[in-house]
Order: C-alpha cells, then sequence, then structure tokens
C-alpha cells in the first residue's frame, strides 16, 4: 500500500471511512466529476491497496478503525516514523509491532540494504511487501481486522524464537505513572515479548498519547529505551520523563503528502 493520495482521493477514502461503502453514481454527483473520472480515480486506489472495487461502487480495504486512526495527525506520525527508520542500520534485523506509526517505518527504509522485519502487522506487510531490500516475515497467529495484527499464541511463540537489535512498539496511551497502556488487551503479550527479544526497544507514539491512558496495562516507561515522539510534547512533559531516567527524543513534524 502506498499512502500518497491526491485530494479528491483523500475526499474518497474519508467517505468510504464515514459510510462504509460508496457509489460510482454518488461520488460522481457530490464530487461535480464525471463516472468515467470516478472510476479512474477508484482503479487507482485499489492498486494503491485502499479498497476493493465493488459492483457500481467501491468498499474500504482496511477497517473503519484503521482509516479513521491514519487520518489523526499523518504529519506527526510520519516524522516519527522517518527517524525510527533511520535508527535502522543495513543488514538488521528488526521487529515491528503492529499499529498505524509503527507500520509506517517500513515505508521509510527505502534505501536500506538487507533489512529483516519480523512483524504481527499486516500494514507493514502491505507498505514493504514492493521493496525488495527487505525480508518479512510474518509472525502467523490469528487476525484481528480492526488493528490488522496478528495475536495469539502463535504470535507469542514465532517472537519467542527470534533475536532481533531494535523492537519498535506503539501504545494507544503513555503516562509516568502507569507507563504504556492499550485498549487491546491482545497487543498486551506482543509488545512484552519483542522487548524481551530486542536488544533495543524504541516505543514510537505522537504526543497526543501523552497522558492518555488505554484500559491494560503493557509496560513501564522504564521498559523501553528510547521514546520517539513530536516536537508538541511540551517541555513540562519531556523534564518530567526525562527526570525519571528515561530518554525522550522529539522530533520535528513536516507536512507530508498522505
Amino acid at each position: 500500500m502506498t499512502l500518497e493520495l491526491s485530494t479528491r482521493e483523500r475526499v474518497i477514502i474519508d467517505k468510504l471511512s464515514e459510510d462504509g461503502a460508496v457509489s460510482v453514481a454518488s461520488l460522481a454527483k457530490e464530487l461535480g466529476y464525471s463516472e468515467v473520472t470516478i472510476r479512474g480515480d477508484l482503479k487507482l486506489l485499489e492498486e494503491k491497496g485502499w479498497i476493493n472495487r465493488t459492483r457500481g461502487g467501491a468498499a474500504p480495504a482496511l477497517h473503519r478503525s484503521i482509516l479513521e486512526r491514519q487520518r489523526i495527525f499523518p504529519e506527526r506520525k510520519n516524522a516519527i516514523a522517518r527517524a525510527a527508520a533511520e535508527l535502522v542500520n543495513n543488514g538488521d534485523v528488526i521487529m515491528i509491532e503492529a499499529g498505524t506509526t509503527t507500520a509506517l517505518i517500513a515505508r521509510y527504509l527505502a534505501g536500506k540494504r538487507d533489512v529483516h522485519i519480523v512483524t504481527n502487522s499486516t500494514l507493514v506487510f502491505s507498505y514493504g511487501r514492493m521493496n525488495p531490500n527487505l525480508q518479512i516475515t510474518m509472525t502467523g497467529g490469528e487476525f484481528r481486522r480492526p488493528t490488522e495484527s496478528l495475536v495469539g499464541p502463535i504470535a507469542l511463540e514465532t517472537i519467542s524464537r527470534l533475536n532481533v537489535r531494535l523492537a519498535f512498539v506503539g501504545t494507544d496511551g503513555f503516562t509516568l505513572e502507569r507507563g504504556m497502556t492499550t485498549h487491546i488487551v491482545e497487543g498486551v503479550e506482543i509488545v512484552k515479548a519483542m522487548r524481551d527479544h530486542a536488544g533495543t526497544t524504541v516505543l514510537t507514539a505522537d504526543s497526543s498519547k501523552y497522558g492518555r491512558m488505554g484500559f491494560a496495562n503493557v509496560l513501564p516507561l522504564s521498559g523501553v529505551d528510547l521514546i520517539l515522539t513530536d516536537e508538541n510534547l511540551d517541555d513540562n512533559a519531556a523534564a518530567e520523563l526525562e527526570a525519571a531516567g528515561i530518554l525522550v527524543r522529539r522530533v520535528r513534524a513536516e507536512a507530508v503528502a498522505v
């Protein structure tokens, strides 16, 4: 899947996110373009992996929750993912946990050579499968469509057999008191397993997640080696984390094509 979308394509994706399915006729009428033009847009979106065309229209290829999360702070997420990819060396073996920010790391590995990714994320596979310099190992396991993730005993067994230099993990929220938290209980053990089998664990999380608490505890912040976030994390929060001995790097979010 590629993220580069035209303005009209983004409008179509937004409609799919809101409505679940769209017809060529309704899109043409609402957007003011011919049905031929809209069919061309849908064909391109299907090739990019965003949609599945149906008779007379289209449906999203991804779960609505994924589409909605991808639209939140895309500049921040891309900046964080780019910074994470810069930590990867040629020939590295890395793990990437499922998440909309973590998955973007695969996109920014272009130019790296002989990188082996172990992941439970089908989004990582979508972003990285066309890059001949990436070897991708999927963990296997039970597929969870709302998170585009593989979880359960099979996924954990695969991770437990492997050792990597870097693991990139995400979170639904993080605080100094509660650490990393998530709304998806099944993801807790995945993150812990990746941490246990990596030399260095990096939390990638945009600043909006600081101060939030999910349903389940994952790890204390001391359980990761680095937090990669964006410059919108305020100075007081950064100072609080650093005073607790937690390494934080804030990256500048620039406008990107999404």
